[in-house]
C-alpha cells in the first residue's frame, strides 16, 4: 500500500495505502525475471488495472465526475447538529466521495508504479494530490461541528438513527481527539498544507527511482552491473565476499554524494511532521504520530527497550551467521550473503503460488481460495521491468474492486516469502472489505503487519516439513532468523534512528546529511556490536540512511517489529492446531478499523501493552538457534 500522511487527504474516511514495502531481497531467476523490457512480458504476470477503470479516459471521465460533486458537502454546513438525518447525510456522502476519491488514486499510483519515468501517471497523481487537499479543505467544518455537539445529544442521534451505527466509532474518535482538534479556519490551513505536505516524500521517490545516477561496477566475473535499487539488492546478496565489499562501498559512496540533497529532503520531512505536530497541540511527533490510533508512547519506547536490552540474543545470531560463512570476521557487507552457497532453492511464480497455498491451508479454504483467486486474477504485477518501482507492497484501497501486488520477484526463497508476506496485506485487505462498511474498513496501522509476518511464519513451517536436506534446513532457518533480524532488529533500529532525528528537530536542531550519518553511523554500530567486534561497520555504512523510504512515512517502521512479534504469538497457536485460535485471527482480519488497534489484537488474543510477544519472540528465536548449532555441529563431524 501507498503511505498518505495527515494533511495530504484530510478526509475522515479516506481508505487509501500505507507503504508496506515488505521484506524483498532480490535474487537471480528463471529468464522471464530477467526480462526489462514490460511489453514482452506475458500479460498473465502483469496486474490488471482494467478492473479499476477500463481506460486512462475513462478515469478522466470519473475524476471530473468527483471534482463536480465536492461541492455538495456545503449544503450541510452549518446544519449538523439539527438532526440525524443531516449528520447521516454528510458522512454518507463524503464516505462516497472518499471512496471514489481511493479508486481514483490508486489508478494513478498503480499506473506510476509501473513505470516511474511516464511522467502522464505522475501528473494524474499529481492531479489527485492537488483534489485531496481541496477536498480536505471544503469538509474541514465536520469535525469542529461535530466537536460542537454534546456527547449526549451523539448518543441520542445515534439511537434515533440506525443507520449513523457504522459511524460510531469515527465519531467517538472524534470526541477524544477534541483538544487536538482546530476550529474551521484551523482545520482548513491544515487541509490546505496539503497541497505542499507530500513534497519531501515524493521528491525522495522520484529522485530514487527515476533520476538518482547510480554507480555501475565490474564483478569479479568480468560482468558490469549497474548498482540501481533492484541491481544493488540483488548483488549484496552475492556469494562473492569481494564482490559484496565492492556493491556497499560503490553504492553507499555513491548515496553519501548526494548526502546534502538526502539531508534536506529528510530535514523536510521532519519539519513537515513538526507542522503537523504543533497545528494538533501535540506534545510531540510521536505522540502526534501514534495517537492517530490511539496507541500509547509506551508501546514505541518500550520495543526500543527491549531490543536494547537482547541485543546479546541478536549478536548470537550474527556469530552463528559468521561461523556458517566461515569468515574470520564479519563485516556489515557479509549480512546479506546467502547463508550456505551450495544450497540454491530456486521457485518459479507457479511453484511459489502452489506452496504457499499448501502452507496456508490451515487458515481454511476460503482463505486459500481467494490466495489462489489472486493469482488467477492478475491481482499481482510480478516481475521487475525498466522504471517499476521497486520492492513490493500490496494495496488494498480499493473498496468495491480487489486488492493489488506490487512485487519484483526473481525466484528465490527470500521472494517466495515476500509472496506470502504480501498476500497477508491483501487478505486482510480483502476481509476487511468485504466484511466492513467503507467507514471501518481501513484497519489501522499498527496492525497491517500482522497479517503478512503470519503468513510468513506458516510458508516457513511449512517448507521445513518438506526439506529434510541439513543444508536446506539450514537455509531455511537461517531465513526465519534473517526476517527476525530485519523486521524486529533492524526495523527497531531505523525506529530508534527516527525517534532521534525527531528529537533534535524539536529542540530546534537542523539536519544535514553529515548530522545525519553521524546519527545513524552511532545507532548501527551499537546494534551490530561493533565496538565488541561481533559484526564490523564499515564507514560507508553511515549513509544507508538514505536508501530507506520510510524515513518519509511518520513513525511507521516500529509497526512492523511489534506486528511480527504479535504475529509470532498468533502463529504459534495455529500451528499448534488451535482451531478457536484460528477463528479468532480471521475475525482479527475481518475487523477492519472497527475499534482501536490495541483492543482488536487483544480481542485475537495478543496483548501488546506488556513485554510477553517480544518475549516470545525472543524465545522461538533461541530455539531456531539451537537447532541450528546442532545441524552445525552433526555437519562437523
Amino acid at each position: 500500500m501507498y503511505h498518505i500522511n495527515e494533511g495530504e487527504i484530510m478526509n475522515p474516511f479516506a481508505k487509501l495505502a500505507i507503504p508496506l514495502i515488505g521484506l524483498a531481497i532480490l535474487s537471480p531467476d528463471v529468464s522471464i525475471s530477467q526480462e526489462r523490457d514490460r511489453s514482452k512480458i506475458p500479460d498473465q504476470y502483469k496486474w490488471n488495472l482494467t478492473d479499476i477503470y477500463s481506460s486512462d479516459a475513462a478515469w478522466k471521465e470519473a475524476k471530473e465526475r468527483l471534482a463536480g460533486q465536492i461541492p455538495a458537502v456545503e449544503k450541510y454546513k452549518g446544519k449538523l447538529s439539527t438532526s440525524p438525518a443531516q449528520l447521516l447525510g454528510c458522512l454518507n456522502l463524503v464516505t462516497d466521495m472518499s471512496k471514489e476519491f481511493g479508486r481514483l488514486f490508486s489508478y494513478a499510483s498503480l499506473s506510476l508504479d509501473q513505470d516511474t519515468r511516464e511522467q502522464s501517471y505522475l501528473a494524474m497523481q499529481g492531479e489527485m494530490g492537488q483534489m485531496g487537499a481541496e477536498f480536505g479543505a471544503k469538509i474541514a467544518f465536520i469535525e469542529p461541528e461535530i466537536l460542537k455537539i454534546s456527547p449526549d445529544k451523539i448518543k441520542k442521534f445515534l439511537k434515533s438513527e440506525k443507520n449513523l451505527e457504522i459511524y460510531r466509532h469515527y465519531l467517538n474518535d472524534i470526541l477524544r481527539r477534541k483538544a487536538h482538534t482546530g476550529t474551521e479556519g484551523e482545520e482548513k490551513i491544515i487541509a490546505d498544507a496539503g497541497l505542499m505536505s507530500d513534497a519531501p516524500e515524493s521528491i525522495f521517490s522520484i529522485f530514487s527511482n527515476a533520476d538518482f545516477p547510480y554507480p555501475e561496477i565490474t564483478l569479479s566475473d568480468g560482468k558490469t552491473v549497474k548498482l540501481n535499487q533492484a541491481g544493488y539488492s540483488l548483488h549484496r546478496a552475492s556469494a562473492n565476499r569481494e564482490d559484496r565489499k565492492k556493491v556497499f562501498s560503490a553504492f553507499m559512496n555513491r548515496l553519501n554524494d548526494y548526502r546534502r540533497t538526502y539531508g534536506t529532503q529528510l530535514n523536510a520531512q521532519v519539519k513537515k511532521d513538526l507542522f503537523y505536530k504543533n497545528a494538533r497541540k501535540y506534545e510531540s511527533c510521536l505522540v502526534s504520530a501514534l495517537d492517530r490510533n490511539n496507541i500509547p508512547t509506551e508501546v514505541y519506547h518500550s520495543l526500543i527497550d527491549n531490543v536494547n536490552n537482547n541485543l546479546t540474543t541478536f549478536h548470537r545470531y550474527l556469530k552463528l551467521r559468521q561461523r556458517i560463512l566461515g569468515v574470520d570476521q564479519l563485516h556489515y557487507y557479509d549480512l546479506y550473503a546467502p547463508l550456505l552457497a551450495n544450497v540454491d532453492l530456486n521457485y518459479t511464480i507457479e511453484e511459489a503460488e502452489n506452496n504457499i497455498v499448501a502452507a496456508l491451508q490451515p487458515l481454511g479454504e476460503d482463505y486459500t481460495g481467494v490466495i489462489k483467486k489472486a493469482f488467477n486474477e492478475r491481482w499481482l504485477d510480478v516481475y521487475p521491468s525498466e522504471g517499476k518501482r521497486s520492492g513490493a507492497y500490496s494495496n488494498g484501497s480499493i473498496y468495491d474492486v480487489h486488492p493489488y501486488i506490487l512485487l519484483n520477484y526473481n525466484g528465490k526463497y527470500d521472494d517466495v516469502s515476500t509472496i506470502a508476506h504480501e498476500l497477508g496485506h491483501t487478505m486482510h485487505s480483502y476481509l476487511s472489505n468485504t466484511h466492513q462498511p467503507y467507514a471501518t474498513a481501513d484497519y489501522p496501522i499498527f496492525v497491517a503487519e500482522v497479517a503478512s509476518t503470519f503468513n510468513e511464519a506458516l510458508l516457513n513451517d511449512y517448507m521445513l516439513t518438506q526439506i529434510k536436506d541439513d543444508n536446506a534446513r539450514l537455509s531455511l532457518l537461517g531465513n526465519y532468523l534473517e526476517g527476525i533480524k530485519g523486521t524486529v532488529f533492524r526495523q527497531t533500529q531505523f525506529a530508534e534512528f527516527e525517534l532521534r532525528i525527531h528529537d533534535m528537530v524539536e529542540k530546534g536542531e537542523s539536519l544535514t546529511g553529515d548530522v545525519l550519518n553521524k546519527v545513524y553511523d552511532e545507532i548501527v554500530k551499537k546494534y551490530y556490536g561493533h565496538d565488541k567486534n561481533i559484526c564490523i561497520v564499515d564507514d560507508e555504512i553511515k549513509a544507508e540512511w538514505m536508501f530507506i523510504p520510510h524515513f518519509y512515512y511518520n513513525y511507521y517502521v516500529y509497526q512492523y517489529a511489534t506486528a511480527l512479534t504479535a504475529s509470532a504469538a498468533l502463529s504459534e497457536r495455529t500451528l499448534a492446531g488451535d482451531k478457536e485460535s484460528t477463528k479468532r485471527f480471521i475475525e482479527f482480519l475481518s475487523s477492519g478499523g472497527s475499534d482501536y488497534p490495541i483492543n482488536l489484537l487483544k480481542k485475537a488474543g495478543v496483548d501488546m501493552t506488556t513485554s510477553e510477544p517480544f518475549e516470545l519472540t525472543m524465545k522461538k528465536m533461541n530455539r531456531v538457534m539451537d537447532e541450528i548449532e546442532v545441524i552445525l555441529d552433526k555437519m562437523k563431524k
